[in-house]
């Protein structure tokens, strides 16, 4: 891989071949019906660590509950989580719903068509900012994902570790010196479809690809071999106690998390960091946490839920309390039919199954 990578690669037939076979075989997903900017976004920040298939009935309930920047501008944030709530990453809702404000404030409502202004916006990075700018605005901007990497890692036989930022930005100068200046929305969004129907991670469909003739990879029988990408770290395991509490009224106990960090500004039933307490400590740690005596009673079950970067296992117990009143503002108590109306992370939804 050197400079000269592209001086004798058939630029103008790869770009014909690749929009053609798009046009052709491209899925009827429901943010390709327009090219409103709005949708665009949208659906570029659900997709990120999602795959297609979730996000389409979550892209649909959240458009029809804010169809417009203002509405998301001024919705309730737990609205907005309660909307999102099972998708993850939830920090994407939260600095979305920030930017489109500040679009609203400071753009008059319009998302911005300059790749600066629109790039300044909270959670818009450089891939986000070139699927707005070169699907929904027409411009020649690179967006490169995964899906991305792995494609033109194949077509020119990059061997780089793609996991490196250097080597992103290699790509995004190639996908610069490939990109049509007539069509680059029908591109940018070919090479991603590529990348997920038929250059996938695993047993790419090599004998379908409608890009064959080009792929260096290919050609030399490579194609398994690449990308090249390093190993992730290994998970940190963590695990918790999390505790049904109910008093004599059978109202349950909820906790609202930080308004910054992991999960921030969701719903939980409460959790103890069991190995850091131990188990004959547990109730007095409630207590000096909460302000709350509890009496631990039976375990309902177990549960694990993994993020990018952590594990938590997760075991499930009741208790109870002979409190009406919580002086932790922190805690509510709610009955059971009132659940549904609280944004809770996909793990504390499964424990209402031990509610009854």
């Amino acid at each position: 891989m050197n400079d000269k990578t592209l001086q004798f690669f058939d630029t103008t037939g790869f770009q014909q071949d690749l929009i053609d076979w798009y046009h052709a075989n491209k899925r009827d997903l429901p943010w390709r019906m327009d090219q409103d900017p709005y949708k665009v976004w949208v659906s570029e920040i659900m997709l990120q660590q999602t795959k297609v298939d979730t996000v389409i009935p979550y892209f649909y309930r959240f458009m029809e509950k804010f169809p417009t920047v203002y509405q998301l501008a001024d919705a309730d944030p737990q609205d907005v989580l309660k909307v999102w709530e099972g998708l993850g990453y939830y920090s994407r809702a939260r600095n979305l719903q920030n930017a489109v404000q500040e679009v609203v404030d400071t753009y008059g409502g319009e998302i911005p068509a300059n790749p600066d202004e629109l790039g300044s916006l909270k959670g818009i990075g450089p891939y986000t900012k070139g699927a707005i700018l070169s699907i929904a605005y027409n411009q020649p901007e690179p967006a490169v994902d995964g899906n991305v990497m792995r494609v033109l890692s194949r077509i020119l036989k990059i061997e780089d570790d793609i996991a490196q930022q250097r080597t992103k930005k290699l790509v995004e100068a190639y996908v610069r010196e490939l990109i049509p200046e007539d069509d680059p929305s029908s591109f940018n969004q070919a090479i991603m479809e590529l990348g997920a129907l038929v250059c996938t991670p695993k047993s790419p469909a090599c004998l379908l690809c409608p890009v064959q003739e080009y792929c260096l990879a290919f050609a030399e029988g490579r194609e398994n071999d690449l990308p090249v990408k390093s190993k992730a770290k290994k998970q940190n395991k963590i695990p918790y106690v999390s505790l049904l509490i109910k008093n004599e009224n059978s109202a349950y106990i909820i906790e609202k998390r930080a308004e910054k960090g992991l999960l921030a500004g969701l719903w939980q039933f409460p959790m103890v960091p069991i190995n850091e307490i131990g188990w004959d400590h547990l109730e007095n740690w409630i207590l000096s946490e909460y302000g709350l005596e509890i009496k631990v009673s039976e375990k309902k079950g177990e549960l694990k839920h993994v993020f990018s970067h952590i594990v938590w296992e997760l075991e499930i117990y009741g208790a109870t309390t002979h409190q009406q009143y919580l002086t932790d503002e922190r805690l509510r108590f709610v009955y059971k039919e009132e659940l549904q109306a609280y944004p809770f992370p996909v793990s504390h939804q499964k424990m209402m199954t031990y509610i009854v």
